[in-house]
């Protein structure tokens, strides 16, 4: 098979979706492997590491989004790419389809089958892909969240790790999957006062063993929820449910009853967010107000470390690239319910119920469309 990586073109995205390592795997397994030019620098990878991995270098996007069946990425993409989607093309890459119609549509009308690593579930619900990421949002959205409550970036002037004299700020964490685990994990580490809240109480009780004395947990009702967040310094949307848009936790009316100049880092944001008065940013212009709370909903967190982000994201993804490349997409489906999971179009037809449901579109089981 040929592989294309192409650079890539959301803004301030410097993530590449292939080291040079799994470039040389990928070409010892007989498959060609193109790489646009310069689409490592980001991440700290030149050219010449890819040329000797076994890779091709091509100038420009063009010829690799033409000459390669398989596109791995690491974000979906963008309007300008939406002219190189055609009916053999497989696409393997970060979706986040929910609230992106416009992109479902492309995808459907163009007949690609696009794999999401999002949805790539386990039996056991874990989240084998996303899990890199969101490890690195979850600590980013603390040190983020600290940053913006200094007073020079606009916040409240405060330390979360407090001082001698002065207490410690107060962090909410709503969620307590693997972005909100890590988010509470680098707040209890800077020495502040944490309470996380969400629906499901066994893993509550989990993450209370994990980190130990001084995590608050609550039930994520919305009477807890507008209550805690009051007196709250730093919010952190860490729910999600996989392939479908979030859900929202916090309404706009709520953020009256917050302290001005308290933060709130949406990381539920690549799924529409989980907060009424949350709309994507930018790394370059990452944070506005409402109410007199910074939002801050940054789409893709992980570029702010794109060296660390890459090299944690291509670990996870290699060995279904390796599969897929290998065995075709129909193929390694079958004999991989996880890989099968994360199918969200397959030859122009919607396999993910949630994204359905969020776009009232009709939608397939991947299962029999495998055998046609």
């Amino acid at each position: 098979m040929i592989i294309g990586v192409p650079k890539e073109v959301k803004e301030q995205e410097n993530r590449v979706a292939l080291t040079p390592a799994g470039a040389a795997e990928l070409v010892g397994a007989g498959h060609r492997v193109l790489i646009e030019q310069d689409a490592g620098l980001g991440s700290g990878i030149g050219d010449d590491e890819f040329r000797r991995a076994g890779a091709e270098i091509l100038a420009g996007p063009e010829r690799l989004w033409r000459e390669a069946g398989m596109i791995v990425k690491v974000k979906e993409p963008m309007p300008a790419e939406y002219r190189y989607l055609r009916k053999d093309l497989l696409l393997f890459t970060y979706l986040h389809l929910a609230p992106l119609p416009e992109l479902t549509g492309t995808l459907v009308a163009n007949e690609v089958t696009a794999v999401a690593y999002e949805t790539v579930e386990e039996a056991d619900g874990s989240l084998p892909l996303l899990a890199p990421m969101s490890e690195v949002a979850g600590r980013l959205a603390t040190q983020a969240g600290a940053h913006f409550l200094e007073k020079e970036s606009g916040g409240r002037g405060i330390l979360l790790g407090g001082a001698a004299g002065a207490e410690p700020g107060k962090i909410v964490v709503l969620g307590s999957g693997t972005v909100g685990s890590n988010a509470a994990r680098i707040g209890r580490g800077m020495g502040a006062r944490v309470v996380m809240m969400a629906r499901n109480l066994r893993k509550l009780a989990a993450r209370e063993k994990e980190l130990g004395g001084g995590l608050v947990t609550m039930t994520a009702t919305p009477e807890n929820i507008e209550e805690q967040i009051g007196n709250a310094d730093l919010v952190i949307g860490a729910v999600l449910v996989p392939g479908g848009r979030a859900p929202r936790l916090i309404s706009r009316s709520m953020l009256a009853g917050m302290q001005t100049g308290a933060v709130i880092v949406d990381v539920a944001i690549d799924q529409g967010g989980c907060v009424e008065t949350s709309r994507p940013t930018t790394h370059s212009h990452p944070t506005y107000r409402v109410e007199g709370i910074i939002h801050y909903c940054v789409a893709n967190m992980p570029g702010a470390v794109p060296r660390t982000s890459t090299y944690a994201l291509c670990g996870a993804t290699l060995p279904y690239v390796v599969r897929i490349a290998s065995a075709g997409i129909a193929a390694a489906a079958r004999n991989d319910r996880a890989l099968l999971n994360g199918i969200n179009v397959y030859r122009g037809r919607l396999t993910n119920q949630q994204v359905a449901e969020a776009q009232g579109r009709e939608w397939f089981d991947c299962r029999g469309l495998l055998s046609e």
